[in-house]
Order: structure tokens, then C-alpha cells, then sequence
């Protein structure tokens, strides 16, 4: 008899490890082995490393491919099986690695193909069924539909549960999901905030909102709002870096005049100063008469505004001017610093329309919608030995779960962005078309990006600098792993499922729009691995960078309101600013929101620390070594720079961006008030010592770009 020797992992959860009988059977190029039972005790432990033997009558050849499969074990109840990895050691004394990461039912087959990545032509002819079954299901698992005219295509499900176990939340991000939620909404409502439909009666009333839930960030905020240093600060570093770009000739309908700022130009001219490079614009032109939504029956408005800023000799980023509108006119003047409360209430017009920017176009559109049409390209199109498909799928876990709770927690006709934002569910979609029509592909490369708003020279623009060393370390990692399995540009052409995956992305992702730039074939290593690059960078730290800043800088209403229910003033002595803001309720949901979606889980792994090993080459997992330690080096010099600053920017921390692993996959649906409690003390408890250490340093921490702080997917 040929013997196989066999080690098993269970994941690690209480939950992952089954009392069922499990059975293995190995597939190589010369033969098969018989069904074996692993578990004689019968007990598969959570975390549990077992060694079992495989005995064969002849030598299988080369072993392929294994099988799991479960019984349930008398009268216990059926209890899935989560497998980490199973290795084999052949007589030869070869081991080989088969990643699972992955669950195991009752009556279902589990096949797992040995981890080296293969692509198409050269696959073992004994698998090539095995790779088209593969793909046939998938495609049957994860199918197009059309979510709204002019949008990205999207998963055809409405249930996120009926997703399969892998990408559904885990339990420990369910719990914490719903615990967080639940505590946030029964705070509004024993304050009677939640259905209150009158409007805010001073401020600081706006400061008893939440008791618990605020950071050092958010106290920041709401005592230096109104600032126009801080105004500037946040186009740069605040949750939405990216409307700001250098002007070189200024908008014709922005009625602007050189006497108009001259005073606040430090004795300098406008001319001139655009000329130097130092005036800068926010220009919210796609809102323009988008339909507003109605709150609490009372018509609610959406900005449009101009706002040019100047970049002083201290490399302070200041507002100089503002035109609420965009047609000028009398009834549409353009305000100035020295217009004091209106001033003040211009300033609040602009962050109402970087909101919406912000949150429908930056964020949803751009990373949740265009993401989850890269997710299902890569299912339907790329078998899971294929090496795109293990380079991308760390960072796939949830997000399809996610973007479909949000489809349907969110943008349905009683959800919170349809009810208690300014554009409503239909401005909204108004929005993201306007913007999907304008998108290129350029804009969605870090580098590209920075280069085309003329922002390369910026100083303090840690958005920039950050995201620059992330995105040179993905794209240094992708570039040589790509050299691995495509040695030469025609390795790239002939590979029909490469091609395919582009090709779906193009058609479903960018609605087959040549206007964008996106590529629907690819021609070359380098295009394969700015490509790659974009994607993995908008699944991690692009989201982190527009995700994690939400409730720090959001949770104070008048910073970023979710709607304005009072039009722009139409003349500089009009400045009610109380009466401007939304109701209590509208408000309260807007900031309730904003905490929820930013909170980071209990599930947090950060960028490239993920423990699953998909590839089993040793020169792949070489350089993935080689990726943590430049992502380490990038979070000590983040940190080390921070060191010197009042408000340190960590957002794209890689060590704070979260890498989901198979740590985090989906658990059975029951939990208990028990284990509540205890992901309520212990996060609470995390949070805490966080902030403490924090605030020994700094007053206004900015971490979206810090890779500790990088999610690893996107999620909510």
C-alpha cells in the first residue's frame, strides 16, 4: 500500500470545527483514492491542526485535486464544517498545499485544486472540466443585472443572505453591525430626536446628540468649524479629498472679479496668483438643478456652488470666494470672506454640496458600485486557480454582501438616503449618472488623479502622499507577481479568460463607454498591471481613504449636512443658518448614519496582513512577504510624520486599512445577548485605550490613508 499523509485545519472559531464525519478523497493524474473518513473520534476542533492517513493501493501520479464531503453523526444536529487548508505529503516526500478557506455542508462537494496558480493555457488537461464546471456555477451564482439606467451592473439578488457562506458577514461583523446599530437608534429615540420634525433651536443643541459616540476628530470639528483654515484643511485631508483642483482659468459663469479678492491675497494679484499656482477650486457644477427631495413635507434644496480658494505664503489653504449658484446674476451674489454670518452660511452650502459629491459619487460610485463589478467579473469570468483571481480575492469578501444590504436598507423608498438626505433616492441616481458620463479612467489611478487636478506640489496634502506610497508598493507587487505568469505581452493576449474578465468589466462595469478611457482587452503586462493596481487600491485604501472619515467629520451636523431646507441666500444680508439646516430627525439620521457606516468592525484586518495563502509558489509568496514589510515601513513613516503634527492624517495607515481573511467568513445566522455583551465590552474597551493613546499626541488625528487603517474590502 502507497501511503499520503494529510494534515487538516479547522478555522479557529467556536463555530468553524463539526462533531459530523468528515471524508477526503484525493485525485492525481494516474488514479483516485478511496473515500476516506478523517474524524474516527468523530471531532473536527475549531483551530485544530489534525494529521491523518490516506492509504492507496498504487500511487495516485501527480495529486490534483481533493474532495471534502460531511455526514452527519447520529443524532447531533447537522453542523457545518470550515476548513482552512488541507496539505498532502506524497510518498516522494513532495507537500502540497490545497487552500479551502471555505465551508463544508451536508451533502455537498467541496473540490479544491492544489494552490499553484495555473492560467488557461497551461492547464492540466485531467482539470480542464474541472475549470469550466467551475466557472458554469459561478456564472449561475453571481448574475448581471441592470440596477438603474446609466449606472454600473450589479449582483441579480435581493436577499444578501442567499449569497454563498464566504461572502456573507461574519458573525463578529453582523453582531457588531447590529449591536452598534440598535444602541444608536435607541439613544435617538429615548432622546426623542429620532421622530422629532422641528428644527434646532440653537447649536449647541446639536452637541446632546449622541453621548457616547464621539472622538477626539469629532470635538475637533465642532469647535473649529467654522474656520476658513479648517474650511481649506478638509478639501485636502477630510473625508472627501477629492473635489479640490488647481485653477487655471476661472469658470465663466463663477462672477468672480480680481477687485473682489485682492484683499485677501496678501497684497498680491489673481492673475498672478493662478498664474503661480496658487489658487485652487471646488467646482459642485454636476449638481446644477438636480431634483431635490422633500422632507417632512417642506421642500429640501441642492447646492450647486463655486469656491475658489488661495494658497497663502504659510501654505494655509483658504476660501476666498463663493457663488452659491451657477447661473450669476443679482439674486445670485458671490460672498467673501468679510461678509461675516453670511459668510459663515456660504461656507455651509459648500459642505451640503461636498456631501453629496462625496457620498453618491466618490464613495457609492466609485468604489462600492464600480468595485462590486469587478467582484462579479472576476467570479464569473476567472477560475480560482487563475493568478488574477488569487491576487484579487483577499479583498472580495464582503462587499457584495454589502453593497446589497445597502441596496436595500438604503436606496429604497423607505431607506435612509431616500428620506433624510437633500437629493432623496431620485437626485441621488440623477447625481451618479452625471457622473458616470464624466468618469475616466484616469481618475480612478492615485497618480494619474493627483497629476490631471494639478495637485502634485500641494504641500500637506497627505491624501496625496499616502495614498502615493500604497499605491506604489500594490503597483510594485502586482508588477512582479504578473511576471510570474505572463513573462512576455503575448501570455497577456492569448489568455482568453483575461480577456473575458476585461471585456465583462468594460460591458457591466462602464457600460461599454469608450469616453472613459477603461480598456476592454488588454495588450500588454503593463496594462494588466495598472489595472490590477486600480482595482486593488479602490477596493482598500481609495474606500478607506472615503469611508473612514465619515462620522469625524459628518457627525457634526453643520460641517457636512446631509440636506439644507432653506435655498442659497440671494443676498449677503440673508444668513439664517439655524433655519437652513435640517430637521431635527433628518439631521439625526444623516449623523447616526455617518457613525455607523465609519465605525470601524470587530473584524478588522489590516492591508496585507491577511492569513490565507491562495498562491503555493514560493516566489509569489516571496514577494508577498516583501509587500508586508514595505506596508510596515509606509505605517512607521506615516506615524513617524505624525509625530510633528497638530492633525495627523492616518486614513491610509496600511495597518488601519482592513484585509478581511478567512478568520471573518460567515457564521450560522443565531447569536446570543451574551456574546453581545462581551463584542460590547471588548470593542468599547479597544476603543478606548485607541483614543487615549491618541490623544496623548495630537488633537486632530488623520488616519485615512495610514495602511494600519486600510480595510482590506469594502464594507459598511
Amino acid at each position: 500500500m502507497v501511503k499520503y499523509t494529510v494534515t487538516v485545519t479547522t478555522g479557529d472559531k467556536v463555530w468553524h470545527g463539526t462533531f459530523d464525519h468528515i471524508f477526503i478523497t484525493l485525485y492525481g493524474t494516474e488514479g483516485k483514492s478511496e473515500r476516506k473518513k478523517l474524524n474516527e473520534s468523530p471531532e473536527m476542533s475549531n483551530g485544530v491542526e489534525k494529521e491523518y492517513t490516506v492509504e492507496c493501493p498504487a500511487k495516485l501520479g501527480k495529486v490534483i485535486l481533493i474532495s471534502l464531503d460531511k455526514e452527519q453523526y447520529l443524532f447531533l444536529p447537522d453542523q457545518d464544517w470550515y476548513c482552512l487548508t488541507v496539505k498532502v505529503q506524497t510518498p516522494e516526500n513532495e507537500t502540497l498545499h490545497f487552500p479551502c478557506y471555505s465551508w463544508v455542508k451536508e451533502r455537498q462537494l467541496l473540490q479544491v485544486r492544489e494552490g499553484k496558480a495555473i492560467t488557461l493555457k497551461n492547464e492540466i488537461p485531467a482539470l480542464m472540466g474541472h475549470r469550466l464546471k467551475e466557472l458554469e456555477l459561478r456564472k449561475q451564482q453571481f448574475e448581471w443585472k441592470e440596477l438603474m439606467e446609466g449606472l454600473p451592473h450589479c449582483l441579480a439578488l435581493k436577499d444578501p443572505k442567499a449569497l454563498p457562506a464566504e461572502f456573507r458577514y461574519s458573525l463578529d461583523k453582523r453582531l457588531d453591525l447590529e449591536f452598534t446599530t440598535r444602541i444608536t437608534m435607541a439613544e435617538l429615540k429615548m432622546k426623542f430626536l429620532a421622530t422629532s420634525k422641528k428644527p434646532w433651536g440653537k447649536l449647541d443643541d446639536i452637541k446632546q446628540v449622541f453621548w457616547t459616540y464621539k472622538t477626539q476628530i469629532f470635538d475637533y470639528v465642532t469647535q473649529h468649524w467654522k474656520e476658513d483654515e479648517f474650511f481649506g484643511y478638509q478639501l485636502l485631508n477630510g473625508a472627501n479629498p477629492m473635489m479640490i483642483q488647481r485653477c487655471k482659468v476661472l469658470p465663466q459663469k463663477f462672477a468672480v472679479t480680481e477687485a473682489m479678492v485682492y484683499p485677501f491675497l496678501e497684497g498680491s494679484m489673481l492673475p498672478v496668483e493662478i498664474q503661480s499656482g496658487n489658487i485652487f477650486l471646488c467646482d459642485y457644477s454636476r449638481l446644477a438643478e438636480v431634483p431635490p427631495n422633500v422632507i417632512n413635507m417642506r421642500r429640501q434644496y441642492v447646492p450647486a456652488p463655486f469656491c475658489l480658494l488661495f494658497k497663502n505664503k504659510q501654505n494655509k489653504l483658504l476660501p476666498i470666494a463663493i457663488q452659491l449658484q451657477q447661473e450669476p446674476g443679482e439674486k445670485n451674489p458671490v460672498f467673501l470672506p468679510n461678509d461675516e454670518e453670511a459668510w459663515l452660511l456660504a461656507k455651509t452650502h459648500v459642505r451640503a454640496a461636498d456631501f453629496i459629491e462625496h457620498q453618491f459619487n466618490f464613495h457609492l460610485l466609485r468604489t462600492h458600485l464600480l468595485a462590486e463589478a469587478y467582484i462579479l467579473a472576476t467570479l464569473r469570468n476567472l477560475p480560482s486557480a487563475h493568478p488574477i483571481y488569487k491576487l484579487l480575492i483577499p479583498h472580495m469578501r464582503f462587499t457584495l454582501y454589502a453593497n446589497t444590504l445597502g441596496r436595500d436598507k438604503l436606496i429604497c423608498e423607505k431607506g435612509a438616503i431616500s428620506m433624510y438626505t437633500s437629493t432623496g433616492s431620485t437626485g441621488m441616481v440623477e447625481v451618479m449618472r452625471r457622473a458616470m458620463h464624466a468618469l475616466k479612467y484616469s481618475s480612478l489611478c492615485l497618480p494619474d488623479d493627483i497629476s490631471e487636478r494639478g495637485l502634485d506640489k500641494v504641500p500637506k496634502y497627505y491624501y496625496r502622499d499616502d495614498g502615493l506610497l500604497v499605491w506604489g508598493a500594490l503597483s510594485k507587487y502586482v508588477e512582479a507577481v504578473i511576471a510570474v505568469f505572463y513573462p512576455s505581452d503575448m501570455d497577456v493576449l492569448v489568455d482568453e479568460e483575461l480577456q473575458h474578465w476585461i471585456s465583462d468589466i468594460y460591458k457591466h462595469g462602464f457600460l461599454e463607454k469608450a469616453s472613459t478611457g477603461i480598456p476592454n482587452s488588454f495588450k500588454s503586462t503593463k496594462e494588466v498591471t495598472k489595472f490590477i493596481t486600480m482595482v486593488i487600491f479602490t477596493m482598500t485604501a481609495q474606500h478607506s481613504a472615503l469611508n473612514n472619515g465619515n462620522f469625524h467629520f459628518g457627525g457634526w451636523l453643520p460641517n457636512s449636512p446631509n440636506s439644507l431646507q432653506s435655498e442659497a441666500p440671494q443676498s449677503k444680508d440673508e444668513a439664517d443658518l439655524l433655519n437652513t439646516l435640517p430637521d431635527i430627525n433628518t439631521s439625526v439620521w444623516g449623523m447616526a448614519g455617518a457613525w455607523i457606516t465609519s465605525k470601524k468592525g470587530g473584524d478588522f484586518v489590516s492591508l496585507g496582513q491577511h492569513s490565507e495563502k491562495y498562491f503555493s509558489e514560493p516566489e509569489v509568496l516571496s514577494l508577498t512577504d516583501k509587500l508586508k514589510e514595505e506596508l510596515k515601513e509606509i505605517s512607521e513613516k506615516i506615524k513617524e510624520r505624525n509625530k510633528e503634527k497638530k492633525r495627523p492624517y492616518t486614513y491610509l495607515d496600511p495597518k488601519k486599512m482592513r484585509q478581511h481573511s478567512e478568520k471573518y467568513l460567515s457564521e450560522p445566522e443565531e447569536f446570543s445577548l451574551k456574546l453581545k455583551e462581551e463584542l460590547k465590552e471588548n470593542n468599547g474597551k479597544k476603543e478606548r485605550d485607541k483614543e487615549e493613546e491618541i490623544n496623548k499626541e495630537i488633537k486632530l488625528p488623520y488616519t485615512y490613508m495610514d495602511p494600519e487603517n486600510i480595510e482590506n474590502s469594502i464594507t459598511i
